[in-house]
């Protein structure tokens, strides 16, 4: 997941990555530092990117 992050978010930096650890307050507060952002913007992003991460694609039966 970590590639996934850095890709979406190139601002962050693998100090960062490792720092936020899979914890959605510290990847809030780093892309509020990073970008900017408000906390709800960072959070609207987030969880956007979150969901992208979690579809599952269906299965095609014959």
């Amino acid at each position: 997941m970590k590639g996934s992050v850095r890709q979406q978010w190139g601002r962050l930096t693998d100090d960062d990555v490792e720092m936020i650890g899979g914890a959605k307050d510290r990847l809030l507060g780093r892309l509020q530092e990073r970008y900017g952002w408000s906390r709800e913007e960072a959070e609207r992003n987030a969880d956007e990117w979150y969901r992208t991460q979690h579809e599952v694609e269906p299965t095609h039966t014959r």
